[in-house]
């Protein structure tokens, strides 16, 4: 089987940039544009030539770069077919059912809706890996700025279903804050206590705590255990759906 190569990066203020290559094909993808010449640097200093742009949505911070990069590398431009029209520079629309063709690889689109309403998520099956942008983080889960909790709830159902080993992309490092809030919803959780504990050593040395995988986010995030008994009598909701218990912590980290 082909090997994808994955490099992911700090730019901006708190975002990742990520890129992929496959190697044998000679097909370079970023996932989001959020800074360009950044971006470019970094395809300068592996040899890559950027062939794909993978948008996960709309938001600045995520396509502030579409233009700089198809003009520097002609790369073509992929994005939600439900923001087209917000997309900069956008070549193809696409959403759930769609597969993007990446040299030996091909790429799942699901929709993923709630952070924004057209808002996408790549997942590659073959190499086990999945680039959210803002749906879901290490332990937190996106901001619900043009969809509702019901929606990003569904969104996230779907992210939970993928194989237990796939690893998590997301646009933004904010794991220790996220841990931190985490740990007010299920301070009980022995694997959340110790996942806080690893990731403010790796944030001390200067480190990622990303990618994540799903395996990992459904024991310690509490966005995604909505179901479990003790999260539920601290919230003193012991019977409501499970989207109204995730609508209730995603309100309280709005405002922790």
């Amino acid at each position: 089987m082909s090997k994808l190569d994955i490099e992911q990066f700090a730019c901006l203020t708190d975002n990742y940039a990520v890129l992929i290559h496959d190697e044998e094909a000679g097909v370079t993808a970023s996932i989001d544009a959020p800074d360009a010449e950044a971006i470019l640097k970094r395809l300068e200093a592996k040899g890559w030539k950027l062939t794909h742009l993978l948008v996960t949505h709309h938001h600045n911070d995520h396509t502030g770069g579409n233009l700089a990069l198809k003009q520097a590398t002609g790369c073509k431009v992929i994005g939600p077919a439900g923001e087209a029209e917000r997309i900069p520079g956008l070549d193809e629309a696409v959403k759930e059912g769609d597969v993007v063709p990446f040299g030996n690889f091909e790429i799942k689109v699901l929709d993923t809706p709630g952070h924004t309403i057209g808002h996408i998520a790549y997942w590659i099956p073959d190499a086990r890996v999945a680039f959210v942008g803002d749906t879901l983080f290490a332990m937190g889960a996106g901001r619900i700025f043009e969809g509702n909790a019901e929606i990003m709830w569904t969104s996230l159902k779907k992210l939970m279903e993928l194989p237990p080993n796939t690893e998590i992309y997301c646009g933004h490092e904010y794991t220790v804050a996220n841990a931190r809030f985490a740990l007010t919803i299920d301070p009980e959780n022995l694997a959340l206590q110790n996942r806080a504990k690893e990731v403010d050593q790796l944030r001390d040395l200067g480190k990622p705590t990303l990618p994540t995988r799903i395996d990992r986010e459904l024991e310690t995030n509490p966005f995604l255990r909505p179901h479990v008994t003790a999260i539920r009598a601290r919230l003193g909701m012991p019977y409501e759906p499970d989207w109204k218990v995730f609508a209730e912590i995603r309100e309280r980290k709005n405002k922790a």
